[in-house]
């Protein structure tokens, strides 16, 4: 489903997969964010998105004019999940709302793994 702004001069219309795009890319930036994951429920393997595909970890849904964004996170070893998470919700809402003028009303965190970094 896309999205679709209506201003004064017509409508503007997203698609799901720019803002997956952008919601990811605003995610890997945040501290103790490793990566996007994907999860294969046939084989219950979670494996680490290179950059490239980011977008297979976020689910982006319109609904009410508003956004639900889910995040399929792994997150380094040793920092605090909440934490993470509570930085991560504030720092992707921000940015794609300035991106997309588009309320975002719940962003949804999934952390499938950990990771120790070097």
């Amino acid at each position: 489903m896309k999205g679709i702004i209506n201003n004064g001069n017509g409508n503007v219309v997203i698609d799901n997969e720019v803002i997956a795009k952008y919601a990811g890319s605003a995610a890997v930036e945040c501290f103790g964010v490793v990566g996007m994951a994907s999860y294969n429920v046939k084989d219950g393997i979670v494996k680490l998105l290179k950059r490239d595909n980011i977008t297979h970890g976020v689910n982006v849904i319109f609904e009410d004019d508003k956004l639900m964004i889910a995040l399929h996170i792994i997150v380094a070893y040793g920092v605090s999940i909440s934490a993470v998470a509570d930085n991560l919700m504030s720092n992707v809402k921000y940015k794609v709302e300035e991106f997309t003028g588009v309320q975002v009303s719940k962003i949804r965190i999934i952390v499938e793994g950990v990771r120790v970094t070097d």
